[in-house]
């Protein structure tokens, strides 16, 4: 994608609306659609890297309730001709074909190149790439199992959703001390992750969320690892204007 004059594209995730409970949620909410509203203004694209909700899935008929100002604002920004991406994270891995259907936004359920101008990013949320970990893959295999959706369907609504909204603010992802601490270059597993992927393949940029910590590294010649933090406890985002990408706090 050629960038127009004066335009660019922007990144957030781990925005974990609902948690730890709807009415302490909402202010984040309002904050972040305000964010919306203002970079619609120059946006050539806007990616949102999971985690948009602390919970969130989708029977057949039924998706859970709330959230009304972000989804409508999102699909405002769609309807203007803005393209929105969706990359699915930990907390909202069974979100299926809601968002293309009623929203006109892809979703994405892993990595996912592009190319903006002369620059190369490689996008995702980053749950479950680099070494280690091993407790949590074997995790997502169960969640993301067919049969594991199936059954969980099976659960009424009020008692599936409940339940999940639990046991997911109970989840150290959202109430994190480990998320917030810089582990080293040496350790820190999507900086590996984007070494080892450097290996085979050139990118610019490595673009990801689920770490809860704003960092930009450099990983190689000419390429970074950037986390984008998230709209908990630092309010960050990303933004690229075709030369340069930048992590800015959002202020409003």
């Amino acid at each position: 994608m050629q960038l127009p004059d004066n335009k660019k594209v922007y990144f957030a995730s781990d925005q974990h609306f609902g948690a730890p409970t709807p009415e302490l949620s909402f202010p984040r909410e309002q904050k972040f659609v305000a964010w919306l509203d203002e970079v619609k203004k120059d946006a050539a694209a806007i990616f949102l890297l999971g985690d948009l909700f602390d919970f969130w899935f989708e029977y057949q008929t039924v998706v859970p309730k709330g959230f009304v100002r972000v989804l409508g604002k999102l699909a405002e920004i769609r309807d203007s001709g803005i393209p929105v991406y969706f990359f699915v994270g930990n907390h909202d891995l069974w979100m299926s074909d809601y968002f293309e259907k009623e929203l006109n936004i892809p979703v994405y359920h892993d990595n996912k190149e592009f190319t903006f101008g002369d620059k190369t990013f490689l996008i995702g949320h980053g749950d479950g790439k680099g070494p280690g970990d091993k407790g949590y893959k074997r995790m997502k295999k169960v969640f993301t199992n067919p049969f594991s959706k199936w059954i969980f369907r099976w659960l009424h609504p009020d008692f599936g959703v409940k339940l999940a909204q639990y046991l997911s603010v109970k989840n150290k992802l959202i109430s994190g001390d480990s998320d917030v601490k810089f582990l080293g270059e040496d350790n820190e597993w999507l900086v590996l992750y984007a070494k080892r992927k450097l290996e085979t393949q050139h990118f610019n940029y490595f673009i990801f969320g689920h770490r809860h910590l704003p960092m930009k590294i450099a990983v190689g010649e000419h390429s970074e690892y950037v986390n984008l933090g998230d709209w908990i406890g630092y309010f960050t985002y990303g933004v690229f204007d075709g030369e340069n990408f930048e992590l800015k706090e959002y202020k409003n």
